[in-house]
């Protein structure tokens, strides 16, 4: 059965813990249906994602993504494991690649064969979370004879993704796929190959849940809006991973320009590069009209759960406005 359409609020809230129980009290108040955190770092999302479930009573809560290097099959199991006890039925775990940037520069963890890396881990947290015993030898991780309780109602795994590889073994292996920072003329491609991925496992393309993070911004100040994005996306689009992503989706000059740009240290030569057009392709930025006919537009295309991310920078006042302007009652996919 295809997903359901679903809202969620983006964690965490703030730099404390309590900003995000403020948050997810306030989504669960007002009709949201989620809560996904980005794992970039402090508070960490999947200590906090339990915390949470003692402030929550219908939210489902879900991490996009935790990447699969800093942590081991085994941790990511039994934290699931925890979290899936917690928030029975509500809790979705998220695995991904994250980016250079993140690893080898936070965490100076290499970031190497992603695709292979991702997928043995998720085959490996899905085996023990099932209650196996572990037995692998893969190509890049191992374990032998961990075991751990299985639940009553197991929690689902899923996997970002970016380009065709990925985007298609998350669909074959993930229990759902995770979608992120892509313009408007990538999408259905994007799809084509979760429904490739997903018949290769024998499931129906249209039955794998697409998680999407929008970088939105509810504003009659476009311009501002547009600087902010620059601001914070150029860096973004000049790692390798996010660069490489840019080029598949049609922007190959943009993205050349970018890295060059990065390389020369040339912030304008880099932000530049970040045209308003395209900025229009990938943000969901104006009026509250505007912004709800482009979910609505990505819910046709193929997108099931929609992250709300205010652009960095935000004031609190225009966070509320732009999660003002999709709750229920003013929103219909």
């Amino acid at each position: 059965m295809p997903p359901k359409q679903r809202i969620a609020v983006t964690l965490p809230g703030g730099p404390h813990v309590q900003d995000s129980i403020d948050r997810v009290k306030w989504a669960e108040a007002n009709g949201y249906d989620d809560a996904w955190f980005g794992d970039g770092g402090a508070p960490d999302a999947l200590t906090t994602a339990g915390i949470l479930a003692a402030h929550t009573d219908r939210l489902r809560i879900g991490v996009a993504v935790t990447p699969v290097y800093t942590r081991t099959p085994a941790v990511l199991a039994a934290t699931a494991n925890a979290l899936g006890q917690a928030l029975p039925g509500r809790f979705v775990m998220g695995l991904g690649a994250s980016s250079q940037n993140m690893m080898d520069g936070w965490s100076g963890v290499k970031l190497e064969k992603p695709v292979t890396r991702v997928k043995e881990t998720a085959i490996m947290v899905k085996s023990m979370l099932a209650g196996e015993k572990s037995d692998f030898d893969l190509e890049t991780l191992n374990s032998h004879n961990y075991r751990q309780m299985p639940l009553e109602q197991p929690v689902p795994v899923y996997i970002a993704a970016l380009r065709p590889k990925m985007i298609e073994m998350a669909a074959e292996i993930g229990d759902g796929v995770v979608f992120n920072l892509w313009p408007m003329g990538a999408l259905e491609k994007m799809v084509e190959h979760v429904y490739i991925g997903a018949a290769k496992a024998g499931k129906k393309g249209e039955d794998v849940e697409i998680v999407n993070r929008h970088m939105v911004l509810v504003t009659d100040d476009k311009e501002s809006a547009y600087a902010r994005f620059r601001a914070g996306f150029a860096p973004y689009y000049a790692t390798p991973v996010y660069n490489a992503f840019l080029a598949w989706a049609g922007y190959e000059e943009e993205a050349a320009t970018i890295r060059e740009g990065w390389a020369e240290r040339d912030r304008e030569k880099t932000g530049g590069a970040i045209t308003d057009k395209l900025i229009n392709e990938i943000g969901i930025i104006g009026t509250e009209e505007e912004c709800r006919e482009r979910l609505q537009w990505c819910a046709k295309t193929g997108i099931h759960t929609h992250i709300i991310a205010p652009l960095g920078g935000a004031t609190p006042e225009e966070t509320m406005r732009t999660f003002e302007a999709f709750t229920p009652d003013k929103l219909k996919l």
